[in-house]
C-alpha cells in the first residue's frame, strides 16, 4: 500500500509496510487546513447536544434544593453533591424504584429490569435523563403513559434490551432517543409525528427490513439531525428521511442503490456512511454524488468498479475495498470556472483533501492529473 503526502506543489510517495498506517502532516498550510475541518466537524456533530446540553444544564438555584425531599431509595446512591441525580446502575435491580420528586438524571443501567410501570415516576415531573440501557425490557413491559407523562425529559437510553419496536407514546420534550441493539423490526404509524425537538435517532444494529418504513415513518422529526441505522438488513435507502439530516449512517446493511434524486429530500446532509453494503455502478444515480452538501463519504468495501461522481464540496472521500481498477480523472474532476486566476483556483476549485482506495486493484503511480485536479489533497491511501 502507498500513501502519497501533497504539499505546495510537490508530492512524494512513501511506501507503507503496514496496511494502516496514521498520515502526520507537518506543513503549516495543511495543518491549518486539517485543524480548520476537524473544528467544523466538530462543531456539526455537536450540533445534536448544543441545545440539549443548554438546556439540562439550567439548573435550579441551590438555594431551592434545601426544599427538596432528600429521601433516597434504599436500592440507590444519592451524592449529597449532586442532588438531582439518582444513581441505581450495577445492582441487580428487577423493578424501578420510586423516584424523587427533585430528581433530574437517573441512571439504571445494567440491571435486570423488565418493565417501566407509570407509578415510579409519579413525582418525578422534572426528569431530564433517564438511562435504562442493558436491562431486559419488552414492549409488553413499557405501560402506557408512563414515558410520555415526563413532560420535561430530554434524553432517552434504552439500548441492550428486549424492545422489538420502537416505544411509543413518548414525550413531545425528548431530544435524544438511544435504541441501539434492540430487536427492533417495527416502527408503529405516527411513532414519531410528535417529536418535533428530537434531534438524534440511534437504531443501529437491529432488525429493521424495508418493509419497516412507510412513507410519512419520519413524519413530524422537523429538528431531526443524526439518523443512525448502521448494522440493519435494509436493502433500499429509507424513503422520505426529515429534511434537516445532517447526519446519515447506514453502514452494515444490504443496500444494492441509491434512487434519482434521493438526496434532493435531505439538501443538508454533510456526512453520509454507506460502508459495507452492496452497492455497484449501476445501483448509483445518474450524477453520483454530486451533492454540495456532503463533505465526508464513505463508500468502503461495497462492489464499485468506478470512482463515482462527487461536488467540489467534497472534502474526505473513502472508496477502499471495493473492485475499482483506473481512476479516470477526467470523469470524477468537479467542474469548477475556467476563468479563476491559478492563486484563486485553491479557494474555489474541488476541496477534496483525503482520498482512501486501498484494497482495490489500483496499481500505483496514481495520475498526475489528480494532483492537478484536486489542488487541496493531502493524501492518496493506494
Amino acid at each position: 500500500m502507498f500513501t502519497y503526502h501533497f504539499g505546495a506543489c510537490s508530492c512524494q510517495k512513501v511506501k507503507l509496510y503496514k496496511p494502516l498506517i496514521t498520515v502526520s502532516l507537518t506543513l503549516d498550510t495543511i495543518m491549518a487546513s486539517t485543524i480548520c475541518f476537524i473544528l467544523w466537524v466538530v462543531f456539526v456533530t455537536d450540533t445534536v447536544w448544543t441545545r440539549s446540553v443548554r438546556q439540562v444544564y439550567e439548573a435550579s438555584d441551590p438555594e431551592d434544593w434545601t426544599m427538596h425531599d432528600f429521601d433516597c431509595p434504599r436500592e440507590c446512591f444519592c451524592p449529597p453533591s449532586f442532588p438531582t441525580a439518582l444513581y441505581c446502575e450495577n445492582r441487580g435491580l428487577k423493578e424501578i424504584p420510586a423516584i424523587p420528586s427533585r430528581i433530574w438524571y437517573l441512571y439504571l443501567e445494567n440491571n435486570l429490569i423488565e418493565t417501566i410501570p407509570e407509578k415510579p415516576f409519579e413525582n418525578a415531573t422534572q426528569l431530564r435523563w433517564i438511562n435504562l440501557n442493558k436491562n431486559k425490557i419488552t414492549n409488553y413491559g413499557i405501560e402506557k403513559g408512563a414515558l410520555s407523562q415526563l413532560k420535561k425529559l430530554l434524553f432517552l437510553f434504552l439500548e441492550d434490551n428486549e424492545l422489538e419496536e420502537v416505544p411509543s407514546p413518548l414525550p413531545r420534550s425528548l431530544e435524544q432517543l438511544q435504541l441501539a441493539r434492540n430487536k427492533v423490526s417495527r416502527i408503529p404509524q405516527g411513532t414519531f409525528s410528535n417529536l418535533e425537538n428530537l434531534t438524534l435517532l440511534d437504531l443501529q444494529h437491529n432488525k429493521l427490513l424495508d418493509n419497516a418504513f412507510q412513507r410519512d415513518t419520519f413524519k413530524g422529526l422537523k429538528n431531526l439531525m443524526q439518523l443512525n441505522m448502521a448494522k440493519n438488513a435494509l436493502r433500499n435507502m429509507p424513503p422520505r428521511l426529515p429534511a434537516n439530516t445532517m447526519q446519515l449512517f447506514l453502514d452494515n446493511n444490504s443496500i444494492e442503490g441509491i434512487p434519482e434524486n434521493y438526496f434532493n429530500v435531505i439538501p443538508k446532509v454533510a456526512f453520509l456512511r454507506l460502508n459495507h453494503n452492496k452497492l455497484s455502478d449501476a445501483g448509483l444515480p445518474s450524477s453520483g454524488f454530486n451533492v454540495s452538501s456532503i463533505l465526508d463519504l464513505q463508500l468502503s468495501h461495497n462492489q464499485l468498479t468506478k470512482v463515482p461522481k462527487i461536488s467540489a464540496h467534497l472534502q474526505h472521500l473513502y472508496l477502499d475495498h471495493n473492485k475499482i481498477r483506473n481512476v479516470n480523472v477526467s470523469v470524477i474532476c468537479p467542474s469548477t470556472p475556467t476563468t479563476l486566476p491559478v492563486e484563486d483556483s485553491f479557494s474555489y476549485g474541488p476541496h477534496l483533501r483525503y482520498l482512501r482506495l486501498d484494497g482495490n486493484e489500483i496499481k500505483p503511480p496514481i495520475p498526475m492529473d489528480l494532483m492537478t485536479c484536486f489542488r487541496l489533497l493531502q493524501a492518496v491511501i493506494i
